[in-house]
């Protein structure tokens, strides 16, 4: 291993050699970028890549840094911390910081959701969900009940069991899939409101529901299944199907919470209330993983009534307290911002940035909601040219699957919004 300071050069040559990327192959294909520094919504680049050294950041780091970067705030909370302490078992012992953050939760989200189990991160938080709706059932006397519905067009982490209940076909994880536990799916959502989509979600319901512990959906938006919008509505039917058959109500706002799509939860523009929640993300401001699965009373009296009475689920560093002050600051943050009006300009700004797309040769679709933009394409992206040509532009994207998109931190002025629209639409371009 070399000593001393590394080039830029012997950094990326070590990159190649032992670091592994998401979603890419051992060595790696293409060459990543070498991000020197951060601060406010700007990467700051090790070395110049055809002359540009600063990217305006459109991805928020995959959705999470919505205060941007190096904020003093969340700078402080951390240093703070650590001069108490960095860490600290929570087996058996307990701290203000996740004290505090878990109160914070159960404030902020639906009134129902009282308790509140943290989690490494937010596929995690999606195992420790169907965990709880598995166990919940047992408890009840009802073990037959041990399989999860969903619709197509999902993505609920890496991890094995939120992996069988993302798209079984089109996604990431069709690998798997005899592998796998077999879920029930539903066919993907419709973007408007069809009574007969409704229809066909209650079929599932009648047919599967004294097997079915928990429906599980990602409210208002399917993320990285595809991006795809639908209508609150369908929320407001899932919830009545549920609680007619006897099945949990499971939301999992990891991508959608904390203000992205306009509201403060997806769950807030059909009005109801899920029996489990899962959230991520943006929970610590982009800082540390942190992730939590919050639920309601019912749900934890009924495991804690069960012939084992605990939720048998415990990650080694839960609750870590640096990670725990950071989240409680970055959501006194996001109030204080006044997020609503932060989103709202974004989504304003994103509206008339993207439009000019919907001319484009290849372009299906260009779509807005909240601080979510979206430039569909009619075929694969080519990910190399696209990303390139967003960088010439002085942005940073990552596309995917057929889609350019854009997630910009709540903290990026008009200038820099319109700097991301101008790359999302060099990038479906060249893509």
């Amino acid at each position: 291993m070399p000593t001393g300071d590394l080039t830029s050069e012997q950094l990326l040559a070590l990159d190649r050699e032992h670091v592994w990327h998401p979603y890419a192959p051992m060595p790696g294909v293409r060459p990543p970028l070498l991000v020197e520094s951060a601060s406010g919504v700007r990467l700051r680049l090790a070395e110049p890549v055809g002359g540009v050294r600063e990217l305006v950041d459109g991805m928020a780091s995959w959705w999470s840094a919505i205060h941007g970067y190096a904020h003093p705030v969340l700078d402080e909370a951390i240093r703070g911390q650590l001069g108490r302490m960095g860490h600290v078992m929570f087996g058996g012992l307990t701290h203000e910081p996740a004290i505090r953050l878990a109160a914070e939760l159960v404030e902020m989200t639906p009134g129902p959701l009282q308790h509140v189990f943290l989690a490494d991160s937010g596929s995690v938080s999606v195992e420790v969900a169907m965990k709880m709706c598995l166990q919940y059932w047992r408890s009840r006397g009802r073990p037959g009940k041990q399989r999860l519905l969903t619709w197509r067009g999902g993505y609920h982490g890496d991890t094995w069991h939120p992996m069988s209940v993302c798209d079984p076909d089109g996604g990431m994880h069709d690998l798997w899939s005899g592998a796998l536990p077999r879920q029930v799916f539903a066919d993907a959502p419709p973007r408007e409101f069809e009574q007969a989509y409704v229809d066909h979600l209650a079929g599932l319901f009648e047919r599967h529901a004294d097997e079915v512990a928990a429906v599980i959906v990602e409210p208002v938006v399917q993320n990285a299944g595809g991006m795809r919008f639908h209508s609150p509505r369908y929320l407001q039917a899932l919830r009545e199907l549920a609680s007619a058959h006897d099945v949990l109500l499971v939301f999992d706002e990891i991508a959608t919470g904390f203000g992205r799509t306009g509201e403060l939860f997806g769950a807030e523009h059909a009005g109801v209330s899920p029996d489990v929640m899962c959230v991520g993300k943006a929970l610590t401001g982009g800082y540390l993983s942190m992730a939590a699965t919050l639920c309601t009373r019912e749900i934890a009296d009924g495991i804690s009534r069960g012939e084992l009475p605990v939720l048998a689920h415990g990650p080694t560093f839960m609750g870590n307290p640096l990670a725990a002050a950071v989240a409680t600051a970055s959501l006194h943050l996001l109030r204080q911002n006044d997020w609503r009006a932060q989103v709202g300009r974004i989504e304003k700004g994103l509206a008339a940035g993207l439009e000019p797309a919907r001319d484009l040769p290849g372009v299906r679709d260009v779509r807005v909601l909240g601080a979510i933009g979206v430039v569909q394409l009619d075929h694969e992206v080519d990910v190399a040219a696209a990303g390139a040509a967003a960088v010439r532009e002085g942005v940073w994207l990552r596309p995917f699957r057929d889609l350019v998109y854009t997630m910009p931190p709540y903290v990026t002025d008009d200038e820099d919004l319109a700097r991301i629209c101008a790359g999302a639409i060099a990038a479906a371009q060249a893509g």
